[in-house]
C-alpha cells in the first residue's frame, strides 16, 4: 500500500512541478559511435528510466548515474520496446553489457544485474546498439555535457 502510495505521489509531482530541461551527456564509445543519454536526475526519471515512452530518439539513450560504485539492478517495468543494458565504472570502462531486456508490461517483472564488477553508472540504449557499436568489456567511454 505505501508503495502504491509513493508511486501516486510521485507521479502527481511530474505535473505539479516545474519541469527543467533535461541533461543530455554525450557518451563516445571506442568505435567513435556517439550516444545522446538523457540524464536519469530526478527522483521521477531515476524510478520510472524509459518507461511509458514508445520510442527512444536516434541515437538516444538514459544514462543512471549512482552516488556511489555498486552492483546495481535495473528493471524494464512498464518499458514499450527492448533495450541494452550497460554497466560502466568509476574510470568510464565497460565491466558488463545485456544485450536484448526485454519490456515486462506486469509484475513480478525480472531485475537485470548486478553485474560481477561494482558499476557507478548505468547506460540504456535500443535494442541492438551493444551489437552494432562493437563495444566490448573494458572498453573506456568518453563523457561530455551537452550545454
Amino acid at each position: 500500500m505505501m508503495v502504491l502510495l509513493a508511486l501516486l505521489l510521485m507521479s502527481a509531482s511530474v505535473f505539479l512541478v516545474e519541469r527543467k530541461e533535461s541533461s543530455i551527456i554525450v557518451v563516445t564509445f571506442p568505435s567513435g559511435v556517439a550516444l545522446e543519454a538523457e540524464v536519469a536526475d530526478t527522483p521521477e526519471k531515476l524510478l520510472f528510466g524509459l518507461a511509458f515512452r514508445e520510442a527512444l530518439p536516434p541515437s538516444g539513450g538514459m544514462l543512471y548515474i549512482f552516488e556511489e560504485n555498486g552492483m546495481h539492478r535495473v528493471t524494464t517495468r512498464e518499458y514499450r520496446f527492448p533495450i541494452d543494458i550497460l554497466w560502466v565504472d568509476e574510470g568510464h570502462h565497460v565491466v558488463h553489457m545485456l544485450e536484448h531486456a526485454e519490456p515486462c508490461a506486469k509484475d513480478p517483472c525480472p531485475f537485470f544485474g548486478p553485474p560481477p564488477e561494482a558499476a557507478r553508472y548505468v547506460i540504456q540504449a535500443e535494442s541492438g546498439f551493444i551489437k552494432t557499436t562493437g563495444v566490448a568489456k573494458g572498453d573506456e567511454l568518453k563523457y561530455v555535457l551537452r550545454m
